[in-house]
């Protein structure tokens, strides 16, 4: 960067590294260019980067893919959890004892009346496979 009487331009401790990468391959295409479109990019770089920081938005000169559109968004697991009631079954103990308790109860029901689950190789596949 060059001086001027009426003006100083001097590298800003504001434009990180990807920043002055992105100027430098601006300014090689503008080679032809003015000093004056060369600082009003420095000038609209510096306030892009000071308005990201102010507001709190990801500078992403380069293009490049970013997950932070995905991160930005509010995380939504408390409504969810919240939109399902509470289950006591997932936490008391007698609770799945007592539901296990009556399963063993009702399958022995079926099993007294020949409607219960067959042995293991003598199913329904199995029957048609002998057919």
């Amino acid at each position: 960067f060059t001086s001027s009487p009426h003006f100083t331009v001097s590298p800003s401790p504001i434009l990180s590294p990807p920043s002055l990468l992105c100027l430098l391959s601006f300014s090689r295409k503008m080679a032809s260019g003015s000093l004056r479109s060369l600082v009003a990019s420095a000038v609209t770089l510096g306030v892009t980067e000071a308005r990201a920081r102010i507001f709190g938005h990801m500078l992403n000169p380069m293009g490049q893919r970013s997950p932070h559109k995905i991160l930005r968004k509010k995380l939504i697991g408390d409504k969810v959890s919240e939109w399902y009631p509470y289950d006591i079954k997932n936490e008391d103990h007698k609770v799945l004892a007592r539901e296990e308790q009556t399963r063993l109860s009702k399958l022995e029901m079926l099993k007294r009346r020949n409607k219960g689950p067959p042995k293991k190789g003598h199913g329904r596949r199995a029957a048609k496979r002998n057919k």
